[in-house]
């Protein structure tokens, strides 16, 4: 379906939208409930890729396919090569097909896995036979994807001897590194992460059961603070649940918006966005992003709905997620009256002053298009093409965004 959306205006009346559990934490718990069934989750991600892995993870079937699901992808390849005696082909999406996965399959075999490639070196589909790893050290760049780094550490504790992780280089995303670290020792999983090493001590305890609630989605989030930094001075809205100490990287976002002038006030597990001030023109946004790339469209919308300038570094991942995340905003931007320069890992929005009115927005089946541009509704009437790929992430976010004012029809 697409949707029409009227130049509109947020209501002047306070809103509080409730926030689904975060995909990246819900997805890491999945996984680890599968492999330790005495946790319980509470608040789990609505979204389809979670949905994907509970059916892939539950599902007896010879072949397990997770369409767009590049996170379910990741993890679920560490998890059938540790499924002992368990044969599993995983596909996807044609565009999964063209999403490279050689970093993690490499660093399996060398633990020990037997995994195959059935169309393309280094893309899925992959047939896969579960088997036990005794290997227990790997070596892998660390400016990779770090799902590739967290999929390994989410099977971690049930190897043999455990796991060292050695990363050569800079990393990247350190706090989702961090968070799926976390989680293993929120279930009492003893790690270390200490310059580029993370070691996995293997869990030879039995786990006491135990209830974990996910904190809902920090990069959902995202669309209400453009939203906001997109309408009047003195706009609020309050979303929940949120920990002022988050594990997302994307909780950043509190620092990032402020210079579109929202500040976040933290009260009881939520968080209310206030527009505080006007933000002049002649500002620039200079971002590294590097920790959390995910953020990226909805920032360049933002800046290109304010007239400003952004120049944003550390996107290297995007070229290989849903879509070539930068070549779409480019193109995209450019359609509505922007002018766009990216590299292979940056992006540099030039200030302008005018938006083009009833631009179709093509979302290449990723959900983080559809979203990142919606908020522009408030500077300009424009249509977002396949606008109900925002189920992959946050499947009621059109209806939120009626809720606070945002006019619309369905085509």
């Amino acid at each position: 379906m697409d949707i029409h959306i009227a130049k509109s205006k947020i209501a002047s009346r306070k809103f509080t939208i409730p926030i689904t559990g975060s995909k990246s934490e819900s997805n890491r718990l999945l996984l680890l409930k599968a492999l330790y069934p005495q946790i319980n989750i509470e608040n789990i991600s609505n979204s389809d890729d979670s949905v994907l892995m509970q059916r892939a993870i539950a599902s007896t079937d010879a072949v397990i396919d997770i369409h767009h699901a590049g996170t379910a992808m990741r993890f679920l390849t560490a998890y059938f090569a540790i499924q002992e005696r368990r044969e599993v082909t995983i596909t996807g999406s044609s565009r999964m097909k063209e999403r490279p996965i050689k970093i993690l399959v490499d660093a399996l075999k060398h633990l020990g896995a037997d995994i195959n490639y059935l169309e393309n070196d280094g893309f899925p589909p992959l047939k896969i036979v579960g088997k036990k790893l005794t290997k227990k050290e790997v070596s892998l760049a660390a400016n990779v994807s770090s799902q590739y780094i967290s999929a390994l550490i989410l099977i971690a504790s049930k190897l043999e001897n455990g796991l060292e992780i050695t990363l050569n280089g800079k990393i990247t995303s350190v706090p989702y590194i961090k968070m799926t670290l976390s989680l293993l020792d929120s279930l009492g999983v003893e790690t270390i992460f200490i310059d580029n090493v993370i070691t996995i001590k293997p869990q030879v305890a039995n786990l006491k059961p135990q209830t974990l609630t996910v904190e809902s989605d920090w990069s959902s989030a995202s669309y209400f603070y453009s939203l906001v930094a997109l309408s009047e001075v003195g706009t609020e809205i309050t979303i929940t649940a949120y920990k002022k100490e988050s594990l997302q990287g994307d909780s950043v976002l509190a620092t990032i918006y402020k210079n579109f002038g929202v500040e976040t006030h933290f009260n009881n597990h939520q968080i209310t966005l206030k527009k505080r001030t006007a933000v002049s023109q002649q500002s620039k946004i200079e971002l590294d992003l590097k920790n959390a790339p995910d953020i990226a469209q909805t920032i360049a919308v933002t800046a290109f709905g304010l007239g400003l300038e952004c120049y944003m570094v550390g996107l290297h991942t995007l070229k290989i997620k849903e879509t070539d995340r930068l070549l779409a905003l480019k193109t995209e931007l450019e359609k509505l009256g922007g002018e766009v320069i990216i590299t292979d890992a940056t992006l540099h929005l030039k200030s302008s002053k005018k938006i083009n009115r009833d631009i179709a927005i093509a979302t290449y089946n990723d959900h983080r298009m559809a979203m990142a541009f919606a908020p522009l509704g408030l500077k300009t009437s424009i249509i977002i093409e396949n606008a109900d790929v925002v189920s992959k992430s946050y499947p009621q976010f059109w209806d939120d965004l009626e809720t606070i004012g945002i006019n619309f029809s369905i085509n």
